[in-house]
């Protein structure tokens, strides 16, 4: 049996809405057309699936059963010419977490294919709008939950994160700093910190009650406000590359050592054809350079990042 889409389309419609007048509004024809094709689909499949009746339109228990597979087969529908039409349109892809330079690891994973066009998101709340509505198809950065039903989220990195500190600082000439030897100093925080949260969890798990906030308006900015007072640091993943700075330093982390989750994320339709390669190049990417190690001994996440982790 061969189902016309459209006639499909315009059941889902009907029967999400539970009008007729809507649902034939959306696919810009008539409620006459919109009930034919109804008709000829319920002759089709030999079932009632609407009652129209006095109290509106109501879903037959034939209808309540083929709602769902119909949905499906809709969205396969819309993949499949999406995977032709879309084939040359480059992936979308928002970044956030600015500071921690997402575009280092993006860069290196896309040197070739899949074709990107970088947007830069304000922050997660925002990025998932934009990921909601369509204006993007993937982003990049620190997910954290809750997650909004429909999204699909990867681990794809975990890189260790450094102290950085300015040269006055007391600890500013030790090798390598334990987390719990930064409680009598002030983290240094680029915006508010209940919006930070990996900082905000750094900080509550290690016993740091100092905590100051600024605005982020870039690197430079950020490590001059550091530098400006010897007791504050903040953190920032090791391999964002630093300004020549001389007031600047930044010391590994140790015992245990911070991680900070990268994960690329995605609608859960993953209607982009470029979506796959740009999963594979990541998962390609991570097992040549051992990204995803993470001991439990040595290293430090966030619990809203454990469940994440391999």
């Amino acid at each position: 049996m061969d189902l016309d889409l459209a006639q499909v389309r315009a059941f889902v419609l009907t029967a999400e809405g539970r009008h007729f007048g809507h649902a034939a509004e959306e696919l810009s024809i008539s409620q006459q057309a919109l009930s034919k094709r109804i008709a000829r689909l319920e002759s089709t499949l030999g079932r009632r699936l609407l009652d129209r009746g006095g109290q509106g339109v109501r879903l037959t228990e034939a209808g309540r059963r083929f709602l769902e597979p119909a949905r499906q087969a809709l969205t396969a529908a819309d993949r499949a010419v999406a995977a032709v039409l879309e084939a040359h349109r480059p992936l979308r892809i928002d970044v956030w977490g600015h500071l921690y330079a997402p575009m280092r690891t993006l860069a290196q994973v896309t040197t070739a294919e899949p074709r990107l066009e970088p947007g830069h998101g304000r922050d997660l709340p925002s990025v998932i709008a934009a990921l909601s509505h369509g204006d993007v198809d993937a982003a990049f950065g620190r997910v954290h939950a809750p997650l909004p039903a429909g999204l699909t989220h990867r681990l794809v990195r975990l890189e260790p994160v450094d102290v950085i500190l300015g040269a006055d600082h007391p600890l500013a000439d030790a090798p390598a700093i334990r987390p719990e030897q930064l409680r009598d100093g002030v983290l240094w925080a680029p915006g508010a910190l209940h919006r930070l949260d990996f900082l905000r969890r750094f900080a509550d798990s290690f016993g740091i009650r100092e905590r100051a906030e600024g605005a982020n308006l870039g690197l430079d900015h950020f490590l001059a406000d550091l530098a400006a007072d010897a007791r504050r640091f903040s953190l920032l993943p090791a391999d964002v590359p630093l300004p020549p700075r001389p007031a600047i330093r930044s010391i590994p982390l140790i015992g245990p050592t911070p991680l900070y989750a990268w994960s690329l994320l995605w609608r859960g339709d993953g209607a982009h054809p470029l979506l796959d390669t740009l999963v594979s190049a990541f998962v390609t990417e991570a097992e040549r350079n051992r990204w995803l190690e993470y001991d439990p001994v040595h290293d430090w996440l966030p619990e809203n990042d454990l469940s994440a982790t391999p």
